[in-house]
């Protein structure tokens, strides 16, 4: 219903409609990448932000490098999709496989990191983990268990599938092993972490139960390895909440523990009406079967080679 809507309104407000769709056809401007003014700027800019977040780590003048514009995972290289039109992702890991042999790409966003996972899914130079909800038509679809990557990629790609309702105690211990494991035998050069806030609790479309300190655990656990990192966001739909999860994570990356109330400033109506960075869990059913811990340490146990 949504689609034919939107599609009724397009038809009717522009009077080029058939001319503008088949143009941007093949390249999947539409629905969920609309064409808007400033468009390449805007690409040029968050793209850009990661590609020289990239180039300070790769010229060791930073330790890690945080580019909250960027993590834009689901655009693939001939098409935008998911609201993103260029994977900085991808162009930010090719940046840093100029300086270090290995790359590991952690997600944490609701959603699979598709467009990543697709542009190193045939190397053993990046490995791509992704946590994301995964069944029941969810977008975009991808990111089963059994997708480890082909040919040199062959177990380099792991995905973690979770259905709805996961909360910080199980996300945290399932990221912390899985990420610990794979550290240990991958020894990456340099660290990509994709912070996607859309799966933190309350989300307008995720489907997730974290809270912001469960969110940032992840991050801050990432950061203790001492290996250059560079921190992007991704999604989150619920604007308010995304900008206080980022703010946490940016004082964890910092080392800087911040107050739970929100100083005054122009955006304070935003946080009402309690004026705090917390965001509280829901009470949500759990879905998730922890059987999937241990298949996934069969997929990296049969990689251990790596």
């Amino acid at each position: 219903m949504y689609g034919c809507q939107g599609f009724s309104l397009l038809q009717t407000t522009l009077p080029d409609f058939a001319n503008f769709t088949m143009k941007n056809m093949p390249f999947n401007l539409g629905e969920d990448c609309p064409v808007f003014d400033n468009l390449f700027e805007f690409c040029q800019i968050y793209a850009g932000g990661t590609l020289d977040a990239a180039r300070r780590l790769n010229h060791k003048s930073c330790d890690i490098a945080i580019n909250w514009a960027g993590g834009l995972h689901h655009a693939k290289k001939c098409e935008a999709s998911g609201f993103c039109y260029i994977n900085d992702l991808v162009l930010g890991i090719l940046e840093l496989l100029k300086y270090h042999a290995r790359v590991l790409y952690i997600d944490i966003d609701v959603h699979h990191g598709d467009g990543v996972e697709e542009a190193f899914y045939f190397t053993d130079r990046v490995m791509t983990v992704s946590f994301h909800k995964y069944g029941d038509l969810f977008f975009p679809g991808t990111g089963d268990i059994k997708d480890i990557g082909e040919r040199e990629g062959k177990y380099y790609a792991i995905n973690i599938p979770l259905k709805d309702g996961i909360d910080d105690t199980s996300f945290t211990r399932l990221f912390k092993t899985i990420i610990a494991k794979v550290v240990e035998t991958y020894l990456p050069g340099a660290i990509v972490l994709q912070c996607g806030a859309d799966s933190l609790a309350r989300d307008r479309l995720g489907c997730f139960n974290l809270s912001i300190e469960g969110h940032a655990e992840c991050v801050k656990f990432v950061k203790k390895f001492n290996i250059p990192l560079l921190v992007t966001g991704g999604g989150g739909y619920t604007k308010e909440n995304v900008a206080r999860c980022w703010a946490v994570e940016t004082g964890v990356l910092l080392d800087t523990e911040l107050p739970n109330e929100i100083p005054n400033n122009d955006y304070i109506e935003y946080f009402a009406p309690d004026y705090t960075l917390k965001v509280a869990n829901l009470n949500m059913v759990k879905k998730n079967i922890f059987s999937l811990l241990s298949d996934s340490f069969i997929i990296l146990n049969c990689g251990s080679t790596i």
